[in-house]
């Protein structure tokens, strides 16, 4: 393996311990929405980063190993399919969105990712519970992750912003 294969490879699990070291620092916060599901979702700024930065397959790593070691060091294993399903639905989603968003709206793409999360998870639970009355928190679930898709949004082109001067930086070329 090349030494810059390598440089990418390290950065890659570096921003996966990040994504997932946010991950289990936010579920250690009380609930700033007393709304089970309801959180910041804090790991995505590190998803909405790598999704502008490095390839999709590459970004698709970085969520699935997030996810399925938030599942274990969470200490809840049953929230996987809801966790996953819209992680892979708001990922699918905001990787058609980035071919269309530029790095000045990125903030956008974190929204729209957010509300296919919301919409992914609930299909899940439609799926798992075998009831369709769990449409009915999608309101409130579109609502707070449209803010916490912005807030993790900003947050990333903020940080893709200040860390454009650096002539190393990977990006993505899919």
């Amino acid at each position: 393996m090349s030494t810059s294969r390598l440089a990418r490879l390290a950065r890659l699990a570096l921003l996966t311990a990040l994504a997932l070291i946010i991950f289990v620092v936010e579920m250690q916060i009380p609930a700033v929405i007393p709304v089970p599901g309801v959180k910041l979702g804090l790991a995505n700024i590190i998803t909405v980063y790598a999704l502008y930065r490095y390839k999709g397959g590459e970004v698709f790593m970085i969520v699935l190993i997030r996810v399925l070691l938030g599942a274990v060091f969470g200490g809840n294993i049953m929230v996987l399919p809801f966790s996953m399903t819209g992680a892979l639905v708001c990922l699918g989603g905001m990787l058609i969105l980035r071919r269309f968003i530029d790095e000045k709206h990125i903030w956008i793409a974190s929204i729209f990712g957010a509300v296919l999360h919301n919409i992914g998870q609930i299909t899940a639970a439609i799926a798992v519970m075998k009831t369709t009355a769990v449409i009915a928190y999608l309101p409130i679930l579109i609502f707070t992750g449209c803010a916490a898709g912005a807030f993790t949004g900003l947050t990333a082109q903020f940080v893709i912003n200040k860390m454009s001067r650096n002539k190393a930086e990977d990006k993505p070329s899919d």
